[in-house]
C-alpha cells in the first residue's frame, strides 16, 4: 500500500512536469518530494529537472556523489567526453596540490654578475622567471631597492631575461584567435610580457644610471649571485585562479607541473602528462579525456563528469588537498564567479563550486552539504547551449534540490 502511494505521488509528479514551463526556475520545492524519504527526495527532483525543454536542443552531463555515504546519488550521461570550460581549473588546482603541495611558491628572482666599483656594476642583471603570475608593484619595488642596497647608482653590462622556466609558446593549443588571450611569459610584470623595460623605467625613476643599457635573453651563468627573491604562496595563486577564473594564473600553475623535477623548458605536454598520471590514479585511465591546458581555454580539452568528480572525491579524501582548495572556490551568493548565483535559494553559501563558460558551454563542479548533513560534491556541464544563462539556470536549480530539505 505504501509503494502505491509513493508510484501515485510521483505520477501526479510527472504529469505536473509535463505543465511545465520552458523556464527552469520555476521549479520549486512541492509537498511530493517532500513526502519521499532521503535520497529518493533529492532524485525525484533531479528526474523532474531532466525533463525540461532545454533538453530537447542540447545534452547535459552529471553526476551527484554523496561523500558521507561513498555512494552515487545521481548520474546522466556521467561518462559523455565533454569540454569543460573552466571546470578545468578544478583538474590543475588538485594535481597540483596533489603533486606540488600546498606550500609549494612562484618565485621571480633578481642576480647579478661582476663586481661593484665605484657604485658602478660592471656586470650584468639576470632576471629570473618562475612564471609568477602576481609579480607586482611591490615585487618590481623589492629589486630596484636590492640593487640600491649594493651601492649601485650606475649599471655597465646588461639587464637579462631568463625565461628558461618554460618553453617559448605564448598561446596554448586549441585557444580562439580572436579571444582576449593571456600571452604566456614565465617573466612578466602581471600581464606585461615587457618585463625588462618596466624594470629599466623603474630603475631609472629611482635614480640609477643606465648607460647605453642592452636587453637580452639569456641562462643565467652558475657565476651569478643572487639579489633578491619574490615569490607568492599556492593559496595566493589559487584564491584568484579559482575565485575569479583567472586563465593566466591557471596557466602559471600548469606549467608548474611542466617544469617538476628540474625540467627545463616545461612545456605543456609535460604538465598534461602530471596530470593523466592522477586521472590514471583515480581511476579514471582508461576512459576518454583530452588535456591541451591547465585554465580551460582550449577547445581541445575534454573530461568527463565522472572524472570531475573522481578527482573532488579525491581531494576531499587527501585533507593536505582539501585544505587548500575548498577555501579557493567560489561561494554561492557570496563571492567570486558565483557572487550573484544561487541567492534566496536553499543553495547560497552552501555551494562552493568552480563555474566554467565558454561558447556553447556551460558547467559547474564542486561542494554542498545536504540537508541531512551528508556532504556531496557534483559535475554538472551542459553541451549545445545557445545562452549561457541556460545551463546556469539549470545548475542553480540542481544545486537547489541537493540543499533543500
Amino acid at each position: 500500500m505504501k509503494r502505491l502511494k509513493i508510484l501515485l505521488l510521483l505520477w501526479v509528479a510527472s504529469v505536473s512536469v509535463m505543465a511545465q514551463t520552458e523556464e527552469l526556475d520555476t521549479f520549486s520545492i512541492d509537498s511530493v518530494d517532500v513526502a519521499l524519504p532521503w535520497p529518493q527526495n533529492v532524485q525525484y527532483r533531479l528526474d523532474s529537472l531532466m525533463q525540461s525543454p532545454l533538453f530537447e536542443t542540447s545534452m547535459v552531463g552529471m553526476v551527484i556523489y554523496d561523500l558521507t555515504a561513498d555512494s552515487v546519488l545521481y548520474k546522466v550521461n556521467e561518462r559523455q567526453a565533454m569540454r569543460p570550460a573552466s571546470t578545468m581549473k578544478l583538474v590543475t588546482a588538485i594535481t597540483a596540490l596533489d603533486r606540488l603541495g600546498g606550500s609549494h611558491q612562484f618565485r621571480t628572482q633578481l642576480y647579478y654578475t661582476g663586481s661593484v666599483e665605484n657604485h658602478t656594476l660592471y656586470g650584468d642583471l639576470y632576471c629570473v622567471g618562475g612564471f609568477d603570475p602576481a609579480f607586482n608593484v611591490d615585487d618590481m619595488r623589492a629589486f630596484v631597492e636590492s640593487v640600491q642596497r649594493m651601492g649601485v647608482d650606475t649599471i655597465r653590462g646588461r639587464i637579462v631575461a631568463d625565461k628558461s622556466m618554460k618553453d617559448a609558446d605564448l598561446f596554448g593549443e586549441g585557444w580562439c584567435w580572436d579571444d582576449d588571450n593571456p600571452k604566456l611569459s614565465p617573466l612578466s610584470h602581471g600581464r606585461d610580457i615587457e618585463f625588462l623595460e618596466r624594470f629599466s623605467e623603474k630603475l631609472s625613476e629611482a635614480g640609477v644610471v643606465l648607460n647605453q643599457i642592452r636587453f637580452a635573453e639569456s641562462n643565467l651563468p652558475n657565476e651569478a649571485f643572487l639579489l633578491c627573491s619574490r615569490f607568492h604562496t599556492m593559496d595566493q595563486i589559487l584564491q584568484r585562479m579559482m575565485k575569479m577564473s583567472d586563465n593566466f594564473y591557471a596557466e602559471a600553475m600548469f606549467y608548474q607541473l611542466g617544469a617538476i623535477g628540474g625540467r627545463r623548458p616545461a612545456r605543456a605536454k609535460d604538465a598534461a602528462q602530471v596530470v593523466k598520471q592522477l586521472i590514471q590514479k583515480v581511476g579514471n585511465g582508461k576512459n576518454p579525456y583530452r588535456v591541451a591546458d591547465g585554465s580551460g581555454l582550449s577547445l581541445y580539452n575534454y573530461v568527463t563528469p565522472e572524472l570531475e568528480m573522481r578527482l573532488l572525491r579525491y581531494a576531499y579524501r587527501n585533507s593536505q588537498i582539501y585544505q587548500h582548495l575548498l577555501p579557493s572556490l567560489p561561494i554561492a551568493g557570496r563571492d567570486g564567479t558565483l557572487k550573484t548565483r544561487m541567492k534566496g535559494t536553499f543553495a547560497e553559501e552552501n555551494v562552493k563550486a568552480k563555474t566554467g563558460t565558454v561558447t556553447g558551454v556551460s558547467a559547474l563542479a564542486g561542494y554542498c552539504m545536504s540537508a541531512n548533513g551528508h556532504q556531496l560534491c557534483f559535475s554538472i556541464i551542459n553541451q549545445g547551449i545557445m545562452k549561457s544563462d541556460s545551463g546556469r539556470d539549470f545548475q542553480n536549480q540542481v544545486c537547489n534540490a541537493l540543499c533543500a530539505p
